[in-house]
Order: structure tokens, then C-alpha cells, then sequence
């Protein structure tokens, strides 16, 4: 009767069948086999039932658990990662004969440490009479895989000492915690002792190896230990392809990838495909992408959740929306992070109204949205027309509870800053103040200078100072803005000693924007200084200077630095091609100003933008050739905007050509009707050719539609007090000294210029 029992209850596991577990149980007659039907429970992982069955027999029967069961249901509790119902086994264990077996608290150890109850773990393991490799192995495991790196660092040393040899489980285990504490000098001696202790190279410890030169971004060691495994698994294939993902060297990656392939030996799974994709996306190649996406479909992984998130995050990055909704919808069954990487990739590509359609099925479908959601939400709303849609998310935080998550907070902070006012920005900043970290300065630092307000940046940096949060390239770029904003050299100069003495300017972003404050600022030998400094100059670099020379009237230098370029190897960009074409037209050469033109699009590949031919006309119009700038943009295949007709414009009151201002102004109108320059340039023109009816006509317009000149200003800088001029100024308090030297000044330059050029200074006169 008792064999029919077992060998039926051992064809129901066959089947997957789940029998009744109080009528099993109740109906088995002696101590083995109840023990056996537990084991057998366990290893068919129909845990809930086993411990059920356990139950029983602690309440109904005199049986005793043996010592191997107690195993079994240890690690049954492991890997539901029950704590209570480990905890329960625990202590039957401690009232049975078992509780000193060896082989059995290891397992009670491993239970623990899988729990992340690690103080069980180590009054269990503290009380051991006799601990073994395992036994030291299970608590470092358990200390690394719960973020107490430094304890498992430790207990490694303590076992060291105990005279226990590693193997490559330790090894793993060790390793890990090792890479995750960052500790580069014990993980170099750690991948000393691997080599000495176990000469045949086993892949556990060697895989941990990959992961934690990754980790370190040392992808040069990590290939090295990948290329002396000799018999490779999918792991290490995996490790050493998403380490070459990770760390920017994205064709590597998907050569490896291709390498597996060619091997035919493993298959990749859904985190080497995930990857693999992650470096298309870096390299925005959807065609790479599509590729792999069929061999995830071959492979059976298209309706996978990590994969398929994968596949949606490649598209959406690479701006294939139709192809992301299409693999989401493949999803066969979406988590939250699938739905997270649909309403992101919709939110950055300027779909927000969609990315809330999608957050509002996500939350219709019984998925709780995380702070990820939020703050991939909030990214659309990025103009004053999406204020409404950002308050009501702000909202959805508030009544959710999600205000207490930094990185919300921070996002909202973004999103006011991009939909409202500053004194919105700054009311969420005050709300955040005392918690804020160096993302939620810098968000506020933007938010300043988006609304124009460089002081406020200079002002804030200081209370971030004392605040003691920690400054980045963010933050220095930000800062470096807001001298140039206000022509500050002295600031800019202070701010590039900071950057010197945190070690900031070593950084590649600084030290161009470096390049790019002395240039705007009027230091030319100053920007040049740190030019000819850096060790790897890149495009900005050289594009920065140029374009400096360019704009301050160096045009020479300027195209002398691009051919410099060139020889170099750098390839010049479309702010390369603003500078050299702003510097031809500075220096005149028409011809040469035209033939760059042509060559940024033939032989760069570059399209012309609004700037770029707003260059050309005003090198066509500097050089008086009125009709052929006028023919350029009758041309053009963007359509002209008021910098292009301005730059006519100004051009044309130069040469006195009445007719083209008109026109040129006109278009200006067109576009912006309250535009004041055009209105001023053209009554001046009109003035300076006697059409004193006309001029007074266009008064009167200007009059009747409230359109008003903004004066032109200037300033400078002495002793720490900024000094504000205004065209025809009559208010600054040192007007009559100011005037009496400019009138000096003007007779002096009257008595030494040539006599072609006196009719025109006496005007100014």
C-alpha cells in the first residue's frame, strides 16, 4: 500500500499534478515515506505544498524530519526566499539532533543570506562548531549580494587567516563584492591569487573577473581575462558584451556578438541581446538594430519583457516610434519597466501627449507607476504650452507620496523650468533645498540662465559652495555660461582658477567651454593659451576658437586655424563652417567664402542651416554685391527668417539701396510685425537719402503700433563696480565728464584722419 502511495505521488509530480496535501499526508503510514513526499515536494519546487506538509506533521504526527529533509526545505525556503517560514524550519532545527551538522547550517546560511536577514546569518554562523570553505563562502555571498561589501571584504580576510584555500565559488563571490566597493588594488590582488590558486582558470571565478575590471572601466584587463578563458560560456560572452557596451566601445560590442555567432556554440539570451541593442542605440544604427531584432525573433526572445524592452528603448533613441509601439504591443506580457521605456522614448521625442495616453493605459492595466514613469514623463513637457499637463503630474506625485524621491523632484524642478516662470522654479527649488544634490543645483542654475538671469547663477553657485554639495562639468558649464552672458572676464577668470584647483579643467567639456568664455569675453591670447595646451583637441575644440577669431574680427587667424584643422584630421562640423564663413566675410574674400559653401555640402556632407546662409549674404551684401545676396536667398531652400532679411538689411543702409530695404523690411515685418530694427534701419534709410516723408510716415506707424527702439548698451567693468551705458545716455551720474572726453577724443581723431574722411567725422562731430 505504502509503495502504491509513493510511486502514485511520484506520477502526479511527473505530471505536474498538485495532489491534495492534507489527504496525502494524512494518509501516509510511516516516517520515511512522509519524509520522502516532503523531499519530493521540494524538489518539484511545489514549496507551498511542502510546507504544508511539514506543518502537519510538526501539529498531527510523531514523525521526525530527517536531516536530509531538513536540506531540502531549507532550500526550498531559499529559493521562494520565505524568510518566515525559514525561520520556522530554524527552529525545529535547533530543538532536533541536526542542529550541529555542518552540511546543514551552510544551508541555513545560504537560506539567510538569500533572505537578506544577514544578522541570522551570522549569529548562525558565529555559533557553528565547525565551519567549513562553504560555510565562509555562504556569509560573504550573503554580504555581497546585500550591499555590505566591506564586511564580505572581512570575512574573506578572516578565512585567509583560518588557513582555508579559495576556490572559485569564494573567488565569485568575493570578486563581486570587491568590484561593487570599487577596490581596484585588492581586485588586482584578487586576480593575482586566481591565477596562482587555480591554475585550470574555472569560469566562475573568471566571469567575476570580466564583471569587476567592467566595473572599474578597465575594459583592457577585462578583455585580457576574457581571452584566456579557454572554454567560454554564455556568460562570459555576455559579460565582456555588455562591458564593451557599457563603457562606449559599441562596435566592439556587437563584433563580439558577431564572433559568438560564428562560433555556433551558444545562443545569446535576453540580456546579451539587450546589450547588443543598447550599443546600436548609442551608435544611433537602427539598421544594426533591425538585425538583431530578427535574431531575436528567430531565437524565441520578441515576446520577452527584457528584451522587448530592449528592442523598444533601440527604436525610440533612434527615432523609429512606429517600430517601438509595434515591439511593445509584441510584448506578451509588459512590465513596468517595458511601459517606462514606451512613455520615454514617446516623452523625448516630442510626443508627450501620447507618452500620458500610454502612462494613463499603463495605470488601467494594474501597474503602479514608479519614479521612473514620472520622471520619464515629465521629460516631454518642455514648453509653455505643456504647463497644464506638467502641473497635473505634479498632482499625481503629491497625492501618490512620490514628492520624498530626489530625482522627482528634480524632474519637476526641469519641467517648471522649461513650462513657467522662474519664481516657480524657485519655489520648487525651496522645497528641496535642504535635500538637494548637485542634479537639483544644477537644474536651478539652468532654470537662471534660461530665463536670462546670468546674477542669479553667480549668486546661487556661492550658496551651493556652502551648502558643500558636490560641482561637476554641469555645473561649471552653467557657470561659465553666466560670465559670458554678463562679458565678465574677472569672474570668468575665478571660476577658471576653481575649476584648476578641484581638477575639473582636466575635463575635456570644461576646457572648451574655457576656450569659449575667454574667446566671447575679449581674451583671444588667453583662449589660444588653453588651445595650445590640450592634448586631445576634438572638433569643439578647434571649432570654439575659430569661431572666436571669427566673431572679434581675426579673420585671418580664423581661416588659418581651419587649415590647421584639417591637417589635423578633424573633421569640421556646421559651427566650424559659422566661423570660416563668418571669418571670410570679415576679411572680404568672397570667392573663398563661396567655395567653402559648396565644399561643407559636397565633400562634409553637411546641410546648409538658416545660420550658415545668413553668413553667405552677409558676405555677399559686406562686398557690396546687393543683387547676388538678394538672388541667394530668393534661392535658398529654407525658408529665410529675420536674421537673413536683417543682415540684407543692414547691408543695403550701407550701400543706400532704398528698394531692397524695402523689401528686406517688409519680409521682417512679415514675420515679426513689431519688430523695432527693422522699423529703425528702415526710417534711417530713408533719412540718410532725403525721403523725409516716407521716414515720417514710418515714425508715425511706429508711433500708432507702440513699436518702440530698444537702445543699444555696453558696459564695463572697474573695480568690482559694472558701469551700464546706454546709446545717447543721459542718466549714468558721470554723463558731463564721460561727454567732455568723448568730444576730446573725437577732435583728436579729426586732426589725424585722412582728409576723404573728415566730411564724415564732422557729422559725428
Amino acid at each position: 500500500m505504502e509503495k502504491m502511495l509513493r510511486s502514485g505521488a511520484k506520477a502526479a509530480f511527473r505530471n505536474r499534478q498538485i495532489p491534495s496535501t492534507l489527504s496525502v499526508v494524512s494518509s501516509i503510514k510511516t516516517e520515511e515515506s512522509m519524509n520522502d513526499h516532503i523531499d519530493s515536494l521540494c524538489k518539484q519546487r511545489f514549496y507551498k505544498e511542502a510546507m504544508e506538509a511539514f506543518d502537519f506533521v510538526q501539529k498531527n504526527s510523531s514523525f521526525k524530519i530527517w536531516l536530509k529533509t531538513y536540506g531540502s526545505l531549507i532550500c526550498a525556503c531559499s529559493s521562494s526566499r520565505s524568510l518566515a517560514q525559514g525561520r520556522k524550519i530554524h527552529d525545529q532545527i535547533l530543538k532536533s539532533d541536526c542542529k550541529h551538522d555542518t552540511v546543514l547550517n551552510n544551508h541555513i546560511l545560504s537560506m539567510y543570506g538569500k533572505c537578506g536577514s544577514l544578522r541570522d546569518a551570522r549569529e548562525v554562523f558565529d555559533f557553528m562548531p565547525q565551519r567549513n570553505l562553504v560555510s565562509y563562502t555562504s556569509v560573504i555571498t550573503g554580504y555581497s549580494q546585500n550591499g555590505q561589501e566591506g564586511e564580505a571584504i572581512k570575512l574573506y580576510m578572516e578565512m585567509l587567516h583560518a588557513g582555508l584555500v579559495p576556490d572559485q565559488f569564494s573567488f565569485g563571490s568575493i570578486i563581486k563584492a570587491c568590484a561593487s566597493a570599487g577596490d581596484t588594488v585588492l581586485g588586482k590582488q584578487l586576480h593575482g591569487q586566481v591565477i596562482k590558486l587555480e591554475p585550470n582558470s574555472h569560469l566562475f571565478a573568471q566571469n567575476a573577473l570580466i564583471a569587476m575590471y567592467v566595473s572599474f572601466c578597465q575594459i583592457t584587463d577585462a578583455r585580457k581575462v576574457f581571452c584566456g578563458i579557454p572554454t567560454k560560456d554564455v556568460i562570459s560572452w555576455g559579460s565582456i558584451i555588455a562591458g564593451f557596451s557599457q563603457l562606449g566601445y559599441e562596435f566592439e560590442a556587437l563584433s563580439h556578438l558577431k564572433d559568438m555567432l560564428s562560433y555556433g556554440v551558444f545562443q545569446p539570451n535576453e540580456y546579451i541581446f539587450g546589450s547588443s541593442l543598447k550599443a546600436c542605440s548609442s551608435l544611433l544604427r537602427p539598421d544594426y538594430g533591425s538585425q538583431i531584432h530578427g535574431l531575436c525573433i528567430k531565437s524565441g526572445f520578441s515576446e520577452d519583457p527584457f528584451a522587448g524592452c530592449s528592442l523598444c528603448d533601440m527604436y525610440a533613441r533612434c527615432g523609429f516610434l512606429s517600430s517601438a509601439r509595434r515591439v511593445f504591443y509584441q510584448i506578451k506580457r509588459p512590465d513596468t519597466a517595458s511601459w517606462n521605456v514606451i512613455i520615454a522614448g514617446l516623452a523625448n521625442n516630442g510626443y508627450a501627449d501620447e507618452a500620458a495616453s500610454f502612462f494613463s493605459h499603463m495605470r488601467n492595466s494594474g501597474f503602479v507607476p514608479d519614479a521612473t514613469s514620472l520622471r520619464s514623463l515629465l521629460c516631454g513637457q518642455t514648453n509653455e504650452m505643456a504647463l497644464c499637463q506638467g502641473m497635473q503630474i505634479h498632482s499625481f506625485i503629491v497625492k501618490y507620496g512620490l514628492l520624498t524621491d530626489l530625482s522627482v523632484c528634480n524632474s519637476l524642478l526641469t519641467m517648471y523650468s522649461c513650462c513657467s516662470d522662474l519664481n516657480c522654479c524657485f519655489r520648487m527649488f525651496e522645497d528641496v533645498k535642504d535635500k538637494a544634490d548637485s542634479v537639483s543645483w544644477n537644474a536651478i542654475l539652468t532654470a537662471c540662465l534660461r530665463h536670462e538671469q546670468p546674477a542669479e547663477v553667480l549668486r546661487l553657485f556661492k550658496l551651493m559652495l556652502v551648502s558643500e554639495c558636490e560641482t561637476n562639468h554641469i555645473t561649471m558649464g552653467n557657470l561659465l555660461r553666466a560670465c559670458v552672458e554678463i562679458s565678465s572676464l574677472k569672474l570668468g577668470s575665478q571660476v577658471h582658477c576653481y575649476n584648476l584647483k578641484t581638477g575639473l579643467v582636466l575635463e575635456q567639456f570644461i576646457t572648451n567651454g574655457l576656450i569659449d568664455m575667454y574667446a566671447k569675453c575679449g581674451s583671444l591670447e588667453q583662449a589660444r593659451r588653453i588651445f595650445d595646451s590640450m592634448d586631445n583637441k576634438d572638433v569643439v575644440s578647434w571649432s570654439t576658437l575659430i569661431v572666436g577669431y571669427a566673431q572679434s574680427g581675426f579673420g585671418e587667424e580664423a581661416l588659418t586655424l581651419f587649415k590647421a584643422m584639417k591637417s589635423s584630421g578633424i573633421e569640421p562640423n556646421h559651427v566650424t563652417f559659422v566661423g570660416v564663413l563668418t571669418a571670410c566675410s570679415h576679411v572680404g574674400l568672397v570667392e573663398e567664402g563661396l567655395k567653402l559653401y559648396s565644399l561643407m555640402q559636397s565633400e562634409h556632407g553637411i546641410a546648409p542651416t538658416k545660420e550658415h546662409c545668413s553668413c553667405i549674404v552677409d558676405l555677399l551684401a559686406r562686398a557690396g554685391h546687393l543683387d547676388e545676396a538678394e538672388e541667394f536667398i530668393d534661392e535658398m531652400e529654407l525658408e529665410p527668417d529675420v536674421v537673413v532679411w536683417k543682415t540684407l538689411l543692414s547691408a543695403c543702409k550701407t550701400q543706400r539701396n532704398i528698394d531692397l530695404a524695402r523689401k528686406a523690411a517688409e519680409n521682417i515685418l512679415k514675420i515679426d510685425p513689431f519688430n523695432s530694427t527693422a522699423h529703425v534701419l528702415l526710417c534711417g534709410i530713408h533719412a540718410s537719402s532725403g525721403n523725409w516723408e516716407d521716414a515720417a510716415l514710418l515714425r508715425s506707424s511706429m508711433k500708432r503700433h507702440d513699436v518702440k527702439k530698444v537702445p543699444g548698451q555696453s558696459w564695463i567693468e572697474v573695480k568690482d563696480q559694472r558701469h551700464i551705458f546706454f546709446a545717447e545716455d543721459v542718466l549714468h551720474p558721470e554723463r558731463d565728464d564721460i561727454y567732455r572726453v568723448l568730444h576730446n577724443v573725437c577732435l583728436e581723431m579729426f586732426d589725424e584722419c585722412k582728409p576723404q574722411d573728415k566730411k564724415r567725422l564732422q557729422l559725428i562731430h
